[in-house]
């Protein structure tokens, strides 16, 4: 072995040992952060956080080995091969879950989604649990509803042919099956208050749903709001379709 490929082998060891370590790093930070977050050791901002420092660390892990195998021509030089290339392996692997969970990147940067953006409906004993919350209760505005209407043009009131106090019994078991904290109920105006917590990073986004009878039928718009965060990355739509096309189903039974 000449000078020249012994200089190549051991650049190749130093950039492949940092890429190993990078790699423990960044498998390491995702894990504790959900643990944390699921647990509630860890706010849920600070969960997310972290979890996303665990998926730099990664990208960055990647890069490095990536350069150290290149350099070493794949042998990572005086480090191990096996954990310079798994290492390697590991941040591609995490990478691309993340990247295959990533929603549509078209989805507007808003968090508060209802199918009544006219008149939505308002949160009440909610409000005291939101005191604090980034995110303020009252409605997002104009600018909020057109993005919405663009975003999810779908998203609008469901009408279901029986009479409110059937479908409120109804709402309130989908509720309960969808696993969502209710805050209050309230038979006689139809509003039904609800928290849903995200499983892992544990934030909570929080539900009003309103039942307006007419005549022998229903009218149920829903509303659900972010605590924190700009964007909610779709999740309140989601929330808002899962609901009501669980409630059409067992309505029309």
């Amino acid at each position: 072995m000449n000078s020249s490929e012994t200089t190549q082998r051991v650049r190749g060891t130093r950039w492949c040992m940092v890429g190993i370590w990078l790699a423990l790093a960044g498998t390491a930070l995702p894990i504790i952060s959900l643990a944390g977050g699921r647990l509630e050791l860890l706010m849920p901002i600070t969960t997310f956080m972290v979890f996303m420092l665990g998926f730099l660390v990664l990208i960055v892990s990647g890069l490095v080995t990536a350069i150290g195998l290149a350099i070493s021509k794949g042998t990572a030089g005086d480090a191990s091969t096996a954990r310079s290339w798994g290492s390697l392996a590991i941040s591609a692997v995490f990478i691309g879950i993340i990247l295959s969970q990533r929603p549509d990147s078209g989805l507007p940067p808003i968090h508060d989604i209802t199918t009544d953006t006219v008149n939505p409906p308002q949160f009440k004993a909610i409000l005291p649990l939101r005191a604090d919350a980034p995110n303020p209760p009252d409605y997002a505005g104009i600018a909020t509803a057109s993005q919405q209407l663009a975003a999810y043009p779908d998203l609008v009131t469901l009408t279901i042919n029986k009479p409110a106090n059937a479908v409120f019994k109804t709402a309130e078991q989908v509720v309960r099956e969808l696993g969502w904290m209710i805050i209050d109920t309230d038979p006689t105006t139809g509003r039904i208050e609800a928290t849903d917590t995200t499983t892992w990073f544990r934030f909570k986004d929080d539900v009003v749903i309103r039942l307006t009878p007419h005549g022998t039928s229903t009218a149920i718009d829903v509303r659900s709001k972010s605590r924190v965060g700009k964007s909610d990355l779709g999740a309140n739509a989601h929330r808002i379709h899962a609901f009501l096309d669980q409630l059409q189903t067992r309505a029309t039974q």
